[in-house]
């Protein structure tokens, strides 16, 4: 009975040393490659096989071969700010960044294996490309994209004659041949060819900021404001030349005015004087004694009113009606 109780122990221990060695074996043959991640995997430090890019569970040799996991989403990569001179001897701190991505895990794996190398060879390669080429042209080629012109910076340049009219030529300041946009791509194409060797593909470069260095700034901000002030003056001046056309028409419309309402004032008067003087004409017409006599009242009064002396001859024809009142 004993003997039978010790066969079973030995036969139950051997079977749980044989379940976790399956299970260890088991553990350490299965992989699961997810949807961010692509494989390579090495054996005794060499590369067996093509890189699994496919997402789901995998086997490989138990304790043999070794899973290196390398991400396959983008990646970034952030550039230190640095000071560029430009071509027309502007210094300027351009700071950039750039997605890149793991295009050949094999390639990346034999040369630079991690994310931290691969870092350090973007920023051998990107920062002076970018340098290269912000120094290679203008500041304006970094800073704008096209020659779009900007009412900011129009100046007035002599004069130039349209339809009989002269008119003021107004000319562009900067013109944009390259622009920041094309910049950045060919930072990204020299990029892309020279990482390509690494197993890396870059995906974007793109110019984050661009600002002038402080000994620089100010003078810029001081340039800024004076073409301000000069464009506000040239809109004044404008304003005040407008408000004077707009004053003149007025004052020539309001003199038009008067003399239209002189003009009306006057024929209506004339017309009133010339009715005035038919209803009297037409009055006085019926009896023109009466009209005489009322006449003569009439100056005898003014004659009267006047505070002076007044000698008339008897036989005037102003005393008849003295002379017919005596009588």
């Amino acid at each position: 009975m004993e003997d039978a109780n010790s066969n079973a122990g030995r036969v139950n221990a051997v079977f749980f040393v044989v379940a976790v060695v399956a299970a260890l074996v088991l553990y350490n043959s299965a992989y699961v490659i997810d949807e961010t991640e692509q494989v390579v995997i090495t054996q005794f430090g060499r590369i067996v096989g093509d890189a699994k890019k496919i997402p789901g569970l995998k086997f490989k040799i138990p304790f043999i071969q070794k899973v290196n996991y390398f991400p396959k989403n983008l990646l970034e990569w952030d550039g230190d700010p640095g000071q560029i001179p430009t071509k027309d001897k502007t210094y300027i701190w351009v700071d950039t960044f750039a997605r890149w991505r793991i295009s050949d895990p094999i390639v990346y794996f034999q040369t630079v294996k991690d994310e931290f190398s691969a870092l350090k060879r973007l920023d051998d390669i990107i920062d002076p490309a970018m340098r290269d080429l912000i120094s290679a042209y203008p500041l304006v080629e970094s800073v704008r994209n096209t020659d779009r012109p900007m009412d900011t910076f129009d100046i007035i340049q002599g004069q130039e004659v349209k339809d009989g009219e002269e008119i003021p030529k107004r000319l562009v300041r900067y013109r944009v041949d390259l622009g920041r946009a094309e910049i950045a791509r060919q930072i990204e194409k020299q990029a892309r060819e020279k990482l390509a060797e690494f197993g890396i593909q870059v995906v974007d470069v793109k110019v984050k900021r661009i600002n002038y260095i402080d000994s620089v700034r100010n003078s810029v901000y001081d340039r800024m404001i004076a073409e301000r002030n000069q464009i506000a003056e040239k809109f004044r001046a404008e304003g005040m030349g407008e408000a004077s056309n707009i004053r003149g028409e007025k004052e020539r419309e309001l003199q038009v005015i008067k003399s239209q309402a002189y003009k009306q004032a006057q024929e209506i008067k004339g017309k009133a004087d010339a009715q005035a003087t038919r209803i009297y004409a037409a009055a006085y017409g019926k009896d023109p004694d009466f009209y005489g006599f009322v006449k003569t009242m009439e100056l005898y009064k003014k004659t009267l009113d006047m505070h002076s002396t007044v000698i008339l001859s008897t036989d005037s024809e102003l005393m008849k009606y003295f002379k017919a009142s005596s009588n």
